[in-house]
């Protein structure tokens, strides 16, 4: 098969679909609709002939102090083929070109031994990542 890679985000639904189809956590198309306007930059892969979507990545973040990567997705049909590896060098490739050189440039791992091959590094036991999701502010804690 032949691979496009894109600097282009993702539709809501595609974006919601992939994230699906990769085994990562739901987002709503409503939240895609809201969000993936505001990346700093993003990259689809579609495989030529269909056009269907089977690859993508963003930067989130102020565009200065801190870039975060995120939405590294691969259709399970298409990984093995190096798509993953060749989103994460278009993103880092921009943050070469765009970031300044104090910036920080951050991701969650959720596969290992993936993102050290660009020069990541854990961070732990200087710091840790922790996270919480905007529903669980809203619940009645009494």
């Amino acid at each position: 098969m032949t691979y496009r890679l894109r600097d282009a985000a993702p539709s809501p639904e595609e974006y919601a679909a992939l994230r699906d189809a990769a085994g990562m956590g739901s987002r709503s198309e409503a939240a895609a609709r809201r969000g993936l306007p505001d990346s700093i930059y993003a990259v689809t892969v579609r495989e030529e002939v269909t056009g269907d979507l089977v690859g993508m990545g963003r930067l989130v973040g102020d565009g200065g102090c801190f870039y975060q990567v995120v939405d590294i997705a691969v259709h399970p049909d298409h990984q093995g083929q190096g798509l993953g590896t060749r989103v994460v060098d278009a993103l880092l490739d921009y943050c070469r070109e765009d970031a300044p050189d104090s910036a920080y440039i951050s991701l969650l791992a959720d596969v290992d031994g993936f993102y050290e091959r660009f020069g990541f590094e854990a961070t732990a036991p200087d710091s840790k990542g922790m996270a919480l999701y905007a529903g669980d502010l809203r619940e009645d804690t009494e």
